[in-house]
């Protein structure tokens, strides 16, 4: 694998993340509080031993950039790095990544510098474990000129996907991004011999993965065309009749984690007994950034079912199906149920909020304050809610923008370094 490039696309707009994507990229977004979504797709490629890796970055693309240089560096007794591409001009164009495929065309001249026997492309906002060096296998063996990671998912989430059609021996012959006429889903049912002995829903359909194994001089060819932007809706559709294209199945778990409901929904699933994607277990670690901190302190508290990282306080407080994330304070009286409580940057007097300039006066201390009720909510890094602060969960309203507040999907979300006064009702 020591041959193998890696190329991240991490520069999306993130738009379907709102507001946890205002200030910062999507895979800069903070996950299970401690880690970010850019460490998933890092961290495998590690694990699989490929340790030549280029991130390709366009918006808000600062923190994640402080990010990977605090946390990615090899030692110098290995040829790998994790390298950030960001959008640049030229001589031949001054645009911005007009998409997925131009981003990588726009690079090609960095990525391509070293040789290559593959080239994985690979997505920031998905959750999974994958040992890409078994797909770049497949890729080999089957003599494939680009393999698909693809996996079987149920039909409600069929028409939101790039689905596939492939036959047992896994070889391509169909490919479209986001059909929403039934009868085209159903043209790409997934077929139980492409999985082997794996069990699926009998309602499966075939579906990518946004992971793809290239051959470096057909990704290339395949880019000469500048008005091909985008790898799933033309790229790769107009790659299967003149290349030989060939899917990788994955039956392991693997979620999309690019909406407020999908985030919200993947990181509560941690705190389970028995969670489908589980943390706890050495084999395959989620590298993130190396930070001195002490352990969380839990004083006169009860905690059900929840995941405390350290630097943690909460001191007499009732914390149930949640999450609080690096530096996280939360007061006491405070009852927290189904919350994503993402912590800080920083302690309370490491930084300076600036009072006097934003003319907030008397301001809450950073976490969680006394006597809070919070429920079904997302609270984004350095947000200050005061105390007696009540956040309830409405089911009715599933999109709303308020002052301190927005609503995604049903659930409350406080975005970074907001202010809530003490005794607000939202």
């Amino acid at each position: 694998m020591k041959d193998v490039t890696a190329i991240i696309l991490g520069g999306g707009r993130g738009t379907r993340l709102y507001p946890l994507t205002l200030q910062r990229a999507k895979p800069a977004v903070p996950f299970a509080g401690k880690f970010r979504l850019i460490d998933i797709p890092i961290s495998n490629c590690i694990n699989s031993d490929i340790k030549r890796i280029f991130v390709l970055t366009q918006f808000l693309s600062a923190s994640m950039h402080r990010h990977i240089m605090q946390t990615y560096a090899f030692d110098v007794f290995t040829q790998g790095f994790v390298d950030i591409l960001a959008a640049e001009q030229t001589p031949k164009s001054d645009a911005w990544f007009q998409g997925t495929a131009d981003a990588v065309r726009a690079t090609l001249h960095h990525t391509l510098y070293y040789d290559s026997s593959e080239i994985v492309i690979l997505s920031g906002d998905h959750l999974y474990r994958m040992d890409y060096a078994r797909m770049v296998e497949r890729h080999r063996e089957t003599n494939a000129d680009i393999t698909i990671g693809v996996y079987p998912v149920p039909r409600h989430e069929a028409s939101r996907m790039g689905l596939l059609r492939a036959g047992e021996s896994g070889v391509v012959t169909e490919f479209v991004e986001k059909p929403e006429d039934p009868d085209v889903v159903e043209r790409f049912r997934a077929p139980e011999g492409l999985f082997g002995d794996q069990e699926m829903a009998p309602d499966s359909f075939l579906a990518s993965m946004g992971i793809y194994v290239f051959k470096p001089s057909v990704l290339r060819e395949l880019l000469e065309d500048e008005s091909q932007t985008d790898f799933g809706g033309e790229v790769i559709p107009g790659a299967i009749d003149v290349r030989r294209v060939v899917a990788h199945p994955f039956t392991d778990y693997w979620r999309d984690i690019g909406t407020i409901e999908a985030f919200f929904e993947a990181n509560l699933e941690l705190v389970a007994s028995h969670p489908p994607f589980n943390l706890h277990q050495g084999s395959w670690p989620l590298y993130t950034r190396t930070r001195s901190l002490p352990p969380g302190r839990i004083i006169d508290s009860e905690i059900n079912d929840a995941l405390v990282v350290e630097g943690t306080t909460v001191t007499g407080a009732s914390i149930e199906n949640s999450i609080v994330g690096i530096r996280g304070r939360v007061g006491r009286g405070s009852r927290l149920k189904d919350v994503i409580h993402m912590g800080s940057d920083f302690y309370e007097g490491e930084h300076q909020l600036g009072v006097a300039d934003r003319g907030l006066g008397d301001v809450p201390l950073m976490g969680v304050g006394k006597n809070c009720r919070i429920e079904r909510c997302i609270i984004d890094k350095n947000a200050r809610i005061g105390d007696g602060v009540v956040i309830r969960a409405r089911p009715e309203v599933q999109e709303h923008e308020g002052k301190y507040c927005w609503v995604r999907d049903g659930i409350t979300v406080i975005p970074k370094n907001t202010v809530i006064p003490a005794g607000t009702e939202i």
